[in-house]
């Protein structure tokens, strides 16, 4: 395996973060823990999740992936061995709360979450996604004629975190879904008003969606805060599992139709162009689509995910793939001529 530091920080952790949502919807809590002892086997001690979580989020299965965490915490103890990342959800969840960032919002949403892990603190908590509109989940350009009655808070959202950080029971914050504005927003905020400092923003990132190399990989790179990059295989689509119009049983797409992001036509032109750059250098399609984001220079972790066994240790093992200058120069022959396909 092969470690980054959280940026600013003293914490190592694995360049493979193990992605946790599909536990207690497509994963049962035997599947779960049997995945985070694989994991942390092979020296991945960087586990990601959120209050939301199982996807998609309902209301019975609200917290569900925190709580097998926990029971996994209880039953191993290995909650010094790793470094626990979870989320509060911003606004619109009907099932959680409608209250955004406020104080009171942060505080159930941190003690609901610890009290699930089974745990005292986390080492790195993170806000969802914004409160006020913006243009992520596949939205491609921001929604500026939207009515918009968000207020600024950036400073009181901080400082709501700062007193959980003076508690211990945060070590460090971190974004999500956020955008070049909002970030350096907050990085503002917390510079001027000796406030926490948001370390990691954990944005969608694959070879069918580079936005964030639009403008946030220059915030991540002159500004040292690290992209936790999520769906670097696009929902599967880039195991090419789906290529020909090929539904497997019970694969999220087919369980859950809503989930389309990547399946466009236009996407699927682009699977088939980059499964050609892997056959002919002899790699699948999936380790090499993930290696190209291991090599990023703005990537702390690369957040898998996987519901069975045999695709969770292929997506470890992309770790130990190089992809030479031959291959990323095809590769970005392939992004220039059909760009985010899957924006």
């Amino acid at each position: 395996m092969k470690y980054n530091k959280l940026p600013e920080t003293n914490i190592e952790v694995s360049k493979i973060c193990l992605g946790t949502m599909t536990w207690g919807q497509q994963n049962t809590e035997a599947e779960g823990h049997e995945q985070m002892d694989y994991a942390l086997e092979q020296g991945v001690n960087f586990f990601d999740t959120a209050e939301m979580y199982s996807v998609p989020g309902k209301a019975e299965t609200y917290g569900s992936t925190e709580r097998i965490i926990g029971t996994w915490i209880k039953k191993t103890g290995n909650r010094e061995k790793i470094v626990l990342a979870s989320k509060i959800a911003g606004p619109g969840i009907a099932h959680i709360r409608d209250t955004g960032f406020s104080k009171q919002a942060i505080t159930e949403a941190l003690n609901g979450s610890l009290k699930r892990l089974q745990t005292d603190y986390l080492d790195l908590y993170q806000l969802h996604w914004p409160e006020r509109p913006v243009n992520c989940f596949g939205v491609r350009d921001y929604p500026y004629n939207q009515e918009n009655q968000w207020e600024d808070n950036f400073a009181e959202v901080l400082e709501t975190l700062d007193g959980f950080v003076k508690q211990g029971k945060i070590k460090h914050v971190g974004l999500s879904n956020e955008t070049p504005w909002g970030t350096m927003r907050y990085l503002e905020e917390a510079k001027t008003k000796k406030l926490p400092r948001m370390v990691t923003i954990q944005n969608a990132y694959s070879l069918l969606h580079r936005i964030f190399e639009t403008g946030l990989s220059e915030v991540a790179l002159r500004e040292n805060i690290g992209l936790l990059a999520y769906s670097p295989m696009a929902f599967g689509v880039l195991s090419g599992k789906y290529l020909g119009g090929n539904m497997p049983k019970d694969s999220r797409v087919d369980l859950f139709p809503v989930y389309h992001r990547y399946s466009s036509t236009e996407a699927e032109k682009a699977v088939i162009e980059y499964s050609k750059i892997a056959q002919k250098h002899g790699l699948s399609l999936a380790q090499m689509s993930l290696a190209f984001v291991n090599q990023l220079p703005f990537l702390t972790s690369n957040i898998i995910g996987a519901t069975k066994m045999t695709q969770l240790k292929e997506n470890i093992d992309s770790i130990n793939v190089e992809l030479s200058e031959e291959i990323i120069t095809e590769i970005n022959t392939v992004h220039g001529k059909m760009p985010n396909p899957a924006a």
